[in-house]
Formats: structure tokens, C-alpha cells, sequence
């Protein structure tokens, strides 16, 4: 998570949305860098304004707006399934090297999912559990350009950013039923991501 004060805005980093990117291009440039433990790094809108919303209007400044990234919700899936395929993680039960995606997503589907499909949602981290929370600015992940825009006209800052956490190159095929039965799990996810394409 980067908060810059000033500019009142706290850039929430969504797991698996390039936020590592982000926060390299643009620590220097942020007031306050979360960046470890990994919890905190990556806190939900949940977590934010329980925990930080009220520390930080305690200081002075309680209308910092959020924003984050939302990704395709099987692509951002997928990228998970291709995270949990590298090399040092081999014999780890976090591996996902021994499996098709197919088998991935069914795991993801349980209600009880196994440790290696435990990743969580993207509707979660962006609206809480009951979905009552929300961000005040939400960009598509495959729209980069409207994102990068936004943070250099609002931070008054010109920045590049180079690619992190690059996962190997895996096929995403789903079987047909497979896909049908994934896109009821992640319901919530796509009325989300349906909601960014208007």
C-alpha cells in the first residue's frame, strides 16, 4: 500500500494486479510505503478502514481517497495458478506445478479449498465480506494507460514501470463445464468487473 498525504490517496495493492510494480516505481514519491509483512502490504478495504482510515484522520486527514486495480477475475486466477507453479515452491503443498488449470479452478470452486487454491477474492479485498465497502477509484488491470494517467496528473510525477513477480508461462485451458461452474463461484467478482466495463 502507498499513501501519499498531500495528494490524499492511498493506492491499495490487490494481490496479483502488478502492485509490486507500482510500489517500486513510486516509493520514493509516497509518504507513507507498506510494503512487508505481506498482510499489511496487501490490506482489503475492510481492513483499511477499520485500522488506518482512523489513524490517519487522527493526523489530519480523514477524506484520503482509495484506489486499486481489479483484474479479468479467471485471468487473475490464472495468474495465481501460474504464481504457485515456480520452481522453489516444487514439493511445497502450496505447488501448483503438478496440475492443469482445470484442476485448479475445481479446487478454487470447494467450499473447503485446499492450501493451494486458498487465494482469497478480488470482490473481498475490494468491498469487504458483505460487499458494503468500496473504492473510491477502481481501474481494469488490462487498462494500464488510464491508470498510469490518472497517477501522474494527480501526484504531479512522470514514472516507468519495469514488470515483477513475472510467473512462468502456463496453458489456462478450462473445460467448458469447468468455466461455467468457476464463473458461478466468482459471481461476486464479476459483477464487480462487469460494473468497470460500463
Amino acid at each position: 500500500m502507498l499513501v501519499f498525504w498531500k495528494e490524499k490517496l492511498a493506492f491499495m495493492a490487490t494481490p496479483k494486479t502488478g502492485s509490486t510494480a507500482y510500489q517500486e516505481a513510486l516509493r520514493d514519491r509516497a509518504d507513507i510505503v507498506v510494503s512487508d509483512p505481506t498482510t499489511l502490504k496487501h490490506t482489503t478495504i475492510q481492513r483499511y478502514n477499520r485500522f488506518f482510515r482512523p489513524m490517519f484522520a487522527v493526523a489530519g486527514a480523514d477524506d484520503i481517497k482509495t484506489l486499486a486495480v481489479m483484474r479479468e477475475p479467471i485471468e487473475w486466477l490464472g495468474s495465481w495458478y501460474r504464481f504457485r507453479s515456480r520452481p522453489f515452491l516444487d514439493g511445497n503443498p502450496n505447488s501448483t506445478a503438478q496440475m492443469s488449470f482445470d484442476e485448479f479452478a475445481l479446487a478454487y470452486c470447494q467450499g473447503d479449498r485446499p492450501s493451494f487454491a486458498a487465494v482469497g477474492s478480488q470482490a473481498k479485498f475490494l468491498t469487504g465480506p458483505k460487499g458494503a465497502d468500496h473504492m473510491d477509484y477502481l481501474f481494469r488491470y488490462d487498462d494500464q494507460d488510464t491508470l498510469i494517467a490518472f497517477l501522474k496528473d494527480r501526484l504531479e510525477v512522470d514514472f516507468a514501470l519495469n514488470r515483477r513477480n513475472v510467473s512462468p508461462k502456463k496453458e489456462l485451458s478450462l473445460d467448458p463445464k469447468t468455466e461455467r461452474k468457476l464463473r458461478r463461484k466468482l459471481s461476486a467478482e464479476y459483477a464487480l468487473w462487469d460494473g468497470l466495463s460500463d
